[in-house]
């Protein structure tokens, strides 16, 4: 793997903060960021294949903001 010379100074530097080699570090932050996109990808696909649900029956008027908002 190639870095340019500030990116690889920057990961040298975050490994020893974290007393981690270079490689267990990029290894890491690898593994988070595959795991966290397929995270959002899996929640996204959850909230669209949900039934839109409707705001008011027919006819009727939209409810207040605070009626949406009620908790």
């Amino acid at each position: 793997m190639s870095l340019d010379d500030e990116t690889a100074r920057w990961a040298r530097i975050e490994a020893a903060r974290q007393d981690t080699s270079l490689s267990r570090f990029v290894g890491r932050v690898l593994r988070e960021r595959m795991a966290g996109s397929g995270d959002y990808e899996h929640a996204l696909q959850s909230y669209l294949s949900r039934e839109p649900a409707p705001l008011r029956e027919a006819g009727q008027p939209y409810p207040s903001r605070d009626e949406v908002h009620r908790r």
